[in-house]
Order: C-alpha cells, then sequence, then structure tokens
C-alpha cells in the first residue's frame, strides 16, 4: 500500500521536484520585484534633493523644494505625487507631501 501524499509532500517525504520549481520561482520573483514596491518617497536619490542633511531630516527652504521639484523628471513628479495622495503612503512624510501636492498644482 502506497503512503498518503500530504499537501505539498510526495509519498517518499519531501518536496516534489515540480513543486521545489515553483517555489524557487515565486522566491526569485518576489527578490526582484521587491524594489518596485518601494515608492518614490522611499528612495533616497529621488528625496536627497529636497532635504538640507543626508539623514533627510531638515527640509530645504519652499523656493530651494520647488527648485528640486522642476529639476525632476515628469515620471518622478508623477509617482511622488501619486503617492502623496494615497494616505497611508504619504503619512509618514504628511509636511513633505503636503509641500509636493501644492507644486504639483494641487491643494
Amino acid at each position: 500500500m502506497r503512503p498518503a501524499q500530504a499537501g505539498l509532500f510526495n509519498p517518499t517525504g519531501g518536496l516534489s521536484v515540480t513543486k521545489k520549481i515553483l517555489c524557487l520561482c515565486a522566491l526569485a520573483a518576489s527578490i526582484l520585484a521587491g524594489p518596485a514596491f518601494a515608492g518614490a518617497l522611499d528612495e533616497p536619490a529621488v528625496m536627497t534633493p529636497f532635504f538640507t542633511d543626508s539623514g533627510m531630516k531638515t527640509m530645504k527652504p519652499k523656493d530651494d523644494m520647488m527648485k528640486a521639484w522642476q529639476a525632476m523628471s515628469k515620471d518622478d513628479q508623477g509617482r511622488m505625487t501619486k503617492e502623496c495622495q494615497d494616505a497611508a503612503m504619504s503619512k509618514p512624510h504628511a509636511e513633505f507631501c503636503a509641500d509636493v501636492m501644492q507644486f504639483a498644482g494641487h491643494k
């Protein structure tokens, strides 16, 4: 009599080759897609021009921030505006996002 299969395990007690491959593919996809989940508000290269310090704790004066905004690509401006419109994403960056929304022409 053959042993009963239980979920992911094959009769010999280990993972089947197909299921191992599927698990490895899922792991690889999550590693490769990880940076895609980080938004513009989390990218130091995008955010640094708006701050006076490397720790990004002190924002530059509004005029300097506006210049940094205008120097950004339209794609980065769009991503940043979209993230600032999302309540959950913008909450830790509330003061910054208020300025971004003004720069983007929103109130």
